[in-house]
C-alpha cells in the first residue's frame, strides 16, 4: 500500500471505506473468482460468479447494518466492523484514523462501483515493481 489517505474535509473517512472495499474484494472475491473450476461450461461459471457477487453483496448488507442482527425483547447481537489506518510499529504512535462502517457511506451503494474496479478518485494501492524482496511480481503493497 502506498496509497495515502487524502487530507481534504471528509476525505479520509471515505478513502478509508474504499480501502475496506478494496480488501474485501482482493481478498474475498478475487479469491473466490480465481478458484472457478476453469473447466465449468460458460453457463455454470456465470451462475458461480453470480453466486459470489450475490454473497460479497451479502455481506455489505450485514456491514451496513441492513440484515444480520439476531434480537428478541430484551436484547440484540450485531457485528461491528471497522476499518483502521494505523502506523507499522511503535515508533509512530498506532492508530492513525478509524471509521465504523455501519455508519459510513454504505458498503453497499460501494460495491457496485467497485465491481467496476472504482475504488475513490485517490489511489489505495499503488504497484511496486517487481523485485525479488518484494515477494510476487506485480504484487500491489
Amino acid at each position: 500500500m502506498d496509497g495515502y489517505p487524502p487530507t481534504e474535509p471528509r476525505a479520509p473517512e471515505l478513502w478509508l471505506q474504499h480501502a475496506a472495499g478494496f480488501i474485501i474484494f482482493e481478498d474475498v472475491r478475487r479469491y473466490a473468482m480465481e478458484r472457478i473450476d476453469p473447466a465449468l461450461p460458460d453457463e455454470a461459471r456465470d451462475a458461480v460468479q453470480k453466486g459470489i457477487d450475490d454473497a460479497v453483496y451479502g455481506l455489505m448488507m450485514v456491514i451496513d447494518g441492513v440484515t444480520g442482527g439476531l434480537s428478541n425483547t430484551n436484547r440484540t447481537v450485531y457485528i461491528d466492523f471497522l476499518v483502521r489506518l494505523a502506523t507499522r510499529g511503535d515508533s509512530e504512535g498506532g492508530l492513525l484514523s478509524e471509521v465504523d462502517l455501519r455508519q459510513g457511506d454504505g458498503m453497499c451503494m460501494g460495491y457496485h462501483g467497485w465491481r467496476e474496479g472504482d475504488f475513490g478518485k485517490d489511489p489505495i494501492v499503488v504497484a511496486r515493481p517487481s523485485t525479488e524482496s518484494q515477494g510476487e511480481p506485480g504484487a500491489a503493497t
